[in-house]
């Protein structure tokens, strides 16, 4: 029986950080990174290059993968009591993760910034986004004559 316990709670643990390590990332991606840099290219096609959405795409693409590898391996090598364990985890995180995920929350607009800077061809604003600061940003792109509409307000 205790066993079972100890069992469980690895479980338990390891679904949360399953959910952390890549269902995360692709909340990240579908709330936060794809609704930018449509934002982005709606604003100016020239703004953002394409290779973002490659960058993405790969990035969504590969947590599918291990997410379904990671789903089929604990249920079919799972007694259903540590699957129930698994999963238990995984929305734990998630309701821990959840509420922070999106752009109008600051962290993840610059998590954006950091990891999509390289994608933007105007020295200044590329500047701007890695230092990760809207206000600059949002000064060049009125430079530029482009609308800013894509970077949100931010929840306090």
């Amino acid at each position: 029986m205790q066993m079972k316990i100890l069992g469980g709670g690895a479980l338990l643990v390891v679904g949360w950080l399953w959910f952390y390590l890549f269902v995360r990332q692709l909340f990240f991606n579908f709330l936060t990174a794809y609704p930018l840099i449509k934002g982005m290219q709606a604003a100016n096609a020239d703004l953002i290059a394409i290779g973002a959405r490659r960058y993405t795409a790969v990035s969504t693409g590969s947590c599918i993968v291990v997410c379904v590898i990671v789903i089929t391996i604990v249920a079919l090598l799972c007694p259903w009591y540590f699957i129930i364990c698994f999963f238990a985890g995984a929305v734990v995180a998630m309701f821990m993760y959840l509420p922070i995920l999106g752009p109008k929350n600051r962290a993840m607009f610059d998590s954006f910034c950091s990891t999509y800077y390289r994608f933007v061809p105007d020295d200044v604003l590329r500047t701007a986004m890695y230092n990760k600061k809207p206000s600059q940003m949002k000064v060049r792109l009125h430079e530029m004559g482009i609308s800013d509409a894509f970077i949100p307000e931010f929840k306090k």
